[in-house]
């Protein structure tokens, strides 16, 4: 590939020249020390080389691949196989994909927040490229953030330096936002017409920003992927100081009788405890989540869900999701209350018999179709397509609709149905979400 020079007001960078865009990757927008909230990086000197993806979050398949089980193995496959991760606590990176600027005017800015529950992810995974979108004039930006224990870990200690604790994440999303905010324009991107976009833990992180109120300037549009709605209690975020003893076990666990001694262990021996914790509990995934934290959330109730800001949003769920009538049911339920446009992906996989499995959307929405295992045909390369345009239209203007292509409203009771057989206004196939909910999952 040929390299291209950028140059800015803060460094210069040497990107990757693409069919319709250039990619800039692994720049980072921020620096923390662990366990503590990130500050931002601005000055990137003479020649900095954004060639390649940055260093993901350590987390768990750093040291536990567990490609044993099923749905390890299963994701693994779909996503990561053959890409060569690099993993480190200094992983707050993000990947530009900038399009052929051609007329002088700021393209608009899709930013995304990968899923992985919280605990795992990265933002160059293989469905995760912008040459597609950016072929609409779309410039999308990818980015890294902690996870896992170095993401949600919460300390009294921390309280007491910060005036909060928690939610390393979340305040790595927020810094990542601003970055973007800030530098974007020098890069051809618009600072005005910022959409955020998230698929599973990512699209549950863009509604904690917008119930937190704190975010709400630095982006006016959003896109959340099977991830969306008020969860059953249970499922809650939960008050920070709730999950510190959790916290307080996984230190045991690890034969540390300090907060100071926790944050010098190795991440090897920190990961061997976590295994060990999660062998004997059945609360990790309630504590390594997304927390209360009386800073960026205050509380997680009806009442709160009623007062984020209804901006031009998308909210989607696919035929075979995860625990997929219940997502159904709570993403019609957010959509409804927030005049959302909405859409049920039923194209179901090739290749095996997972239907239209959690995430199975996402190749489509960014055109990566080619780079998978499966069998795909030019049916989904056409649904890919539409789905990209429908994408773009929204991330222009705030509608996804546009000259030849389907019409999208936001009819209270109805969702796009996107199938291989077209895409149209209609109720969800409650039916069909009901049974694959109980009919097993085949991975």
């Amino acid at each position: 590939m040929e390299t291209e020079i950028w140059k800015t007001s803060f460094g210069s960078f040497i990107g990757m020249k693409r069919e319709h865009c250039t990619s800039f990757l692994g720049i980072p927008y921020a620096k923390a020390g662990r366990f503590e909230y990130a500050v931002p990086v601005s000055s990137y000197g003479e020649s900095f080389d954004a060639s390649k993806p940055g260093n993901a979050c350590t987390q768990k398949r750093t040291y536990f691949e567990h490609l044993e089980v099923p749905e390890r193995m299963f994701y693994h496959r779909e996503f990561r196989d053959g890409i060569p991760f690099r993993y480190s606590e200094d992983c707050l990176n993000l990947n530009i994909y900038k399009p052929v600027l051609k007329d002088g005017r700021k393209c608009p800015v899709i930013l995304y927040i990968h899923g992985g529950g919280f605990d795992s992810g990265a933002n160059y995974e293989s469905p995760f490229d912008g040459d597609a979108l950016a072929k609409r004039g779309i410039l999308t930006v990818f980015i890294n953030y902690r996870v896992g224990v170095f993401g949600f870990f919460a300390h009294e200690e921390i309280q007491k330096e910060f005036g909060h604790d928690g939610n390393f994440g979340l305040d790595d999303q927020v810094k990542a936002l601003e970055w973007v905010r800030k530098h974007i324009s020098e890069f051809g991107g618009d600072p005005d017409n910022i959409t955020l976009m998230g698929q599973s833990a990512g699209a549950m992180c863009i509604q904690d920003l917008m119930l937190s109120g704190k975010t709400n300037p630095l982006f006016q549009k959003a896109i959340m992927m099977s991830g969306c709605g008020q969860l059953p209690s249970i499922s809650c975020p939960r008050p920070v100081e709730e999950t510190r003893e959790y916290w307080l076990d996984v230190m045991k666990t690890c034969s540390c009788s300090t907060f100071e001694e926790f944050k010098k262990l190795p991440p090897e021996k920190i990961f061997m405890g976590l295994e060990e914790v999660k062998k004997r509990r059945k609360d990790n995934t309630k504590n390594t989540m997304v927390q209360v934290d009386h800073f960026y959330l205050d509380s997680y109730t009806s009442e709160d869900f009623k007062k984020i800001p209804d901006i031009p949003t998308i909210v989607g769920f696919t035929n075979n999701d995860m625990v997929t009538y219940i997502w159904a049911k709570i993403a019609m339920k957010y959509g409804n209350a927030h005049k959302a446009y909405k859409y049920c992906f039923d194209v179901d996989a090739k290749g095996d018999g997972n239907k239209a499995f959690h995430s199975s959307d996402l190749r489509y929405a960014f055109g990566t179709l080619k780079s998978s295992w499966r069998p795909y045909g030019e049916d989904d390369e056409k649904v890919s397509e539409t789905m990209m345009d429908e994408f773009a239209a929204f991330a222009k203007t705030g509608s996804p609709n546009g000259e030849n292509l389907p019409l999208w409203t936001n009819h209270k009771g109805k969702v796009l149905d996107i199938s291989l057989k077209g895409m149209k206004m209609k109720r969800p196939p409650y039916w069909k979400l009901f049974f694959n909910t109980f009919s097993g999952d085949p991975k």
